[in-house]
């Protein structure tokens, strides 16, 4: 029913981790290959390309479906059917990607209005810091870049656009950063004329669905365990739950059953806790997905 373009390169990892978490596991002869697919009925084929490419080709039709970041989206100005955030990145985090203006840490200027016409600046994304510059009001020279980016600053150009996660990498290599162009966050998103189709809008919902389940998933367990009604008190005051926990009598009437999901940071210090509390019969179960 779908066809799905995935992203080649430096979030492909996380991509495919995400869509085996999802049970929507990608297969392919090896991870050379652009051609893959998904064992469930509602993709009929998938591809990989670089993500500089995958908006414009969802636009024109090409494919249905694909998952890009806003960066791509916004520098190519495709036109296409956003449904929707998947807050994962190059390392499986929920931090977004900044794109930013970065210039030498000896340069005065402190802002993109400080800095003088004529200003040479290196990127990968030169329509997205065209406008960035026009709408500042600073006449700048747009150099495109092939990468290695921060390498040019200062002999080759005066300051580059760059992306960032963290920006320890631009720190590294001499530069402050003196202006935001973009948050980008990875976005999954649709053809216009495909997510008007009512069969393949169902089939995009429901992709997006176990997509967010999985990433809602990450980092916690289900803890299930059993208490006296005299301990319950102690033993809720512990619990770290998302929301509230779930309790349960048991048959007994004396002692409850309690459920709840908690961080899998710190679960060495919790389960110990719990059990000096008077809670007994602790499990702790993975979590695939949870669907608010």
């Amino acid at each position: 029913m779908l066809s799905l373009v995935l992203p080649k390169g430096s979030l492909e990892k996380a991509t495919l981790e995400l869509f085996t978490a999802a049970d929507l596991a990608v297969q392919r002869g090896s991870d050379r290959d652009y051609h893959a697919s998904i064992d469930d009925p509602r993709v009929d084929r998938v591809r990989f390309l670089r993500p500089q490419e995958i908006p414009i080709y969802i636009q024109q039709g090409l494919f249905d479906l694909g998952i890009v970041g806003r960066d791509w989206i916004e520098e190519t100005g495709s036109e296409v059917v956003s449904l929707g955030t998947l807050q994962y990145g190059k390392a499986t985090t929920s931090r977004p990607v900044r794109i930013v203006l970065a210039v030498p840490q000896a340069h005065p200027a402190e802002s993109v209005g400080e800095l003088p016409a004529g200003v040479r600046v290196s990127t990968e994304l030169p329509e997205l810091t065209r406008r960035y510059f026009a709408e500042a009001g600073v006449e700048a020279v747009i150099i495109p870049s092939a990468g290695a980016t921060e390498a040019k600053v200062p002999d080759i150009v005066d300051a580059i656009v760059d992306l960032t996660e963290t920006g320890s990498s631009l720190r590294k290599a001499g530069l402050k950063i003196i202006g935001t162009v973009l948050t980008s966050d990875t976005e999954l998103v649709a053809n216009k004329v495909a997510y008007s189709d009512p069969a393949k809008r169902a089939a995009m919902e429901d992709i997006a669905l176990l997509l967010r389940g999985a990433i809602q998933a990450r980092g916690k367990v289900l803890l299930k365990l059993n208490v006296a009604q005299a301990d319950l008190a102690k033993v809720l005051e512990i619990i770290p739950s998302a929301g509230s926990p779930t309790l349960m009598n048991l048959a007994s009437g004396e002692h409850s059953a309690v459920e709840a999901v908690v961080p899998k940071a710190g679960i060495n210090e919790l389960i110990p806790a719990l059990k000096a509390a008077g809670a007994f019969d602790i499990l702790e179960l993975p979590i695939g997905k949870i669907v608010d």
